[in-house]
């Protein structure tokens, strides 16, 4: 569960829906992912059986990567999943607004100086 179900591996095997890729594709295709996220998370959907990686002996060297049959068996559930943030991403970023503006006015009443449960708990 922890493999399939991070922001990282979702992203990877959705990408890979299309087709057989290679590294740089990857990089580009999926936003915000740094080259050794990519790296290590398609490590680890390789050594779990939900990628394939093809290295062929070129110059430069070439690696593709595709979904096993065990990643493309994730498709609609990973499409649901992305599905399913798409449509409630505006919803849960006004809940998360709220919850800070919350937690932002508590913090300025709260006289300065005074020690709250939380820091006279931690203190000991």
């Amino acid at each position: 569960m922890d493999r399939v179900g991070d922001k990282w591996s979702l992203m990877v095997i959705a990408t890979l829906q299309d087709g057989v890729m290679r590294y740089t594709e990857l990089l580009h295709a999926i936003p915000g992912i740094s080259q050794r996220m990519l790296s290590r998370t398609l490590a680890q959907l390789h050594q779990d059986g939900l990628i394939t990686r093809t290295a062929h002996a070129e110059v430069p060297p070439r690696v593709e990567y595709a979904l096993a049959p065990l990643g493309a068996s994730l498709k609609d559930i990973v499409a649901s999943l992305i599905e399913w943030a798409i449509t409630h991403h505006d919803e849960i970023r006004r809940h998360r607004a709220a919850v800070e503006t919350a937690d932002a006015r508590r913090r300025a009443d709260q006289p300065r100086g005074s020690i709250t449960a939380k820091a006279a708990t931690t203190a000991f």
